[in-house]
Parts: C-alpha cells; sequence; structure tokens
C-alpha cells in the first residue's frame, strides 16, 4: 500500500528525480519521459470517462488501473537486483484482457471502408486524444527499449491499448451518428 503524508519533497527541485530503485536521475531521462506519457495517457482517459458510461466506463477504469501497473512496472528497472525482481509488472493476462475486448468491440462495428477522422461524439473525440497520446507513450517506451531492459509485456500492453482506444471511440460512435471518415482529397 502507498501512503503520501505530503505531496512536496523538495528532493527534484534541481531536475532530478527517483525511480522506484532509489536511483536518481534526470527528469528529462528516457524512463521518466516513457511513463510521464503513460501517466498522460491515463489522465486523458479519465477526461474521456467524463462522457462514458456503463460496459466502456468500466473497461477504462480498469485500464487506468492497469496505467498504474505499466508506470510501476517502467519506474522499477529490470536489472536483475532484488527489487526488480519484486517489482509490480504489466503481465500478459492483461494484455489478453486488451484483446478479448478489443475484439468484443468490434464484433459490433461495421468494417472500416476510409480512414477514421478522430471526431464524432465527445467520448470518441477524447478517446481517440488518449489514442495519439498512448501512441507517443508506445514510443517512448520502444525507444527506451533500445537501451535499457523494458518487458514484453508492457510494449504489447502499450501497442495494443492504442488499438483498444481506437475501438473504443468507434464504439462510443455507434449511434451516435457513426464514425467520421476521410474522404481523400475530399476539399479539391
Amino acid at each position: 500500500m502507498v501512503v503520501l503524508n505530503r505531496i512536496y519533497t523538495r528532493t527534484g527541485d534541481k531536475g532530478d528525480t527517483a525511480l522506484g530503485s532509489g536511483e536518481r536521475v534526470q527528469k528529462y531521462a528516457a524512463r521518466i519521459e516513457a511513463f510521464g506519457t503513460v501517466d498522460e495517457t491515463n489522465a486523458v482517459i479519465g477526461v474521456a470517462r467524463l462522457s462514458t458510461a456503463n460496459e466502456l466506463d468500466a473497461m477504462l477504469a480498469r485500464i487506468q488501473n492497469d496505467l498504474f501497473d505499466l508506470g510501476a512496472d517502467l519506474c522499477v528497472p529490470e536489472d536483475g537486483s532484488e527489487r526488480a525482481q519484486k517489482a509490480l509488472r504489466i503481465t500478459q493476462v492483461q494484455v489478453d484482457r486488451l484483446e478479448h475486448e478489443i475484439d468484443a468491440m468490434n464484433e459490433r462495428l461495421q468494417p472500416l471502408r476510409s480512414f477514421v477522422l478522430p471526431g464524432g461524439s465527445p467520448a470518441a473525440a477524447h478517446l481517440h486524444v488518449a489514442r495519439t497520446v498512448c501512441r507517443r507513450a508506445e514510443r517512448l517506451m520502444v525507444k527506451l527499449a533500445q537501451d535499457e531492459p523494458v518487458g514484453e509485456a508492457a510494449l504489447k500492453y502499450a501497442n495494443r491499448l492504442s488499438d483498444f482506444l481506437f475501438v473504443a471511440a468507434r464504439a462510443a460512435n455507434l449511434g451516435n451518428g457513426g464514425d467520421v471518415l476521410w474522404i481523400p482529397g475530399g476539399n479539391r
């Protein structure tokens, strides 16, 4: 359990911060950028939830919790230490759940015949923003994985989550006017 008695510590006033391992790094370090953008994804999903209900809202609530798991995973580098071995990690079960939920939502949707423009209902518009932030988090995680260990399940989760958010946006538009489709050259 996490206990936060004080929010500010003053330990990062000179531009560094602590990883879950206790190691201090610059606030612009690749690992901080990656899990900071995961946190940003979580915040945008929180905004999207203001416009969702029922089953989709419940899925997004679970995802928000998973994103804290993902942040915790990224916060403790996989360096072989005892702390790293005990650290909370994203699991394949979490990836599989996303895939199942994507498939279930997608069954109710018509096949796409064009690219989808971000928009439609308020929920869909917010979910598209969340998708783009998630893609950025994924890119940062992949970049980090070039130089430091990042769990395979964590990388898969970020990839699947952006797919989930795309399908969820389409599902949010179902019955709300439908997807906004790209018309190539439509304004020539």
